[in-house]
């Protein structure tokens, strides 16, 4: 006891103390990591983003999207019931940054892909309440008149790749072809889904002779909780 009130009463002493026991127990939950090849389980149907599908995340990202909708479903019956399967960390494998969290000003958009029309997307970009009377969503329309830059895409590419996404050379080489044809409606998709299968194509944001940042966006929210089929995951007991 009295050694106790000692540290109790010495703010100094304290402090150090305090800083060598989070100390230790930080080296004890970290160290092990570095000897670990993998500390996420690899999920079959996971891919790295399309050209057009990055483009759209940064436009995401950009806007402050994350401000107000998460992309995590936690393992609860509410939320499953909800939104969807619980999200599983291989489904962030390559987000740089991840989009879980706990601000949900809006709907969690973890299970959104093609839950929506391209056309009710469209729409709830220009015009939230025209969709959702109750929404406080601001409006994005100048989206669709904002060209999307299709000429630094190689160089997002190469700096995924350098974190750890595993782009191709093939990958780096078709980046720009790609994220124009994902958006085409005459494109040939064959060579590009079979580098991103399941990726959607076609014109995303109504006006098939322009490529514009809503088109991106909307091709990024059409991917969402897509790639993963949950037919074969049963979800826990616990959580039906």
């Amino acid at each position: 006891m009295f050694s106790h009130k000692i540290i109790e009463t010495n703010a100094t002493l304290m402090m150090v103390l305090s800083l060598i026991v989070v100390s230790i127990g930080g080296i004890v939950e970290i160290a092990p990591l570095f000897y670990m090849q993998n500390t996420i389980e690899k999920v079959e149907g996971m891919r790295p983003y399309s050209p057009l599908e990055l483009a759209g995340r940064n436009v995401y990202i950009r806007e402050g999207c994350y401000n107000c909708h998460s992309q995590m479903i936690r393992p609860m019956r509410d939320e499953v019931e909800r939104y969807g399967h619980y999200s599983l960390a291989a489904e962030s494998m390559y987000d740089h940054p991840f989009q879980w969290g706990s601000k949900r000003t809006g709907p969690d958009l973890a299970r959104v892909g093609q839950r929506y029309s391209n056309e009710w997307h469209v729409q709830h970009l220009i015009d939230p309440r025209s969709v959702v009377p109750e929404s406080i969503m601001p409006p994005y329309a100048f989206l669709l008149q904002k060209e999307l830059r299709t000429d630094d895409i190689v160089d997002h590419l190469k700096t995924n790749r350098a974190v750890g996404v595993p782009y191709t050379d093939e990958m780096l080489e078709s980046a720009e072809a790609d994220l124009k044809a994902q958006a085409d409606p005459d494109a040939d998709w064959d060579a590009l889904l079979a580098r991103y299968p399941k990726a959607q194509v076609g014109d995303f944001d109504g006006d098939p002779k322009r490529l514009t940042e809503m088109d991106a966006l909307v091709a990024y929210m059409q991917m969402l909780g897509t790639l993963v089929d949950f037919s074969a995951y049963k979800a826990d007991e616990n959580y039906r």
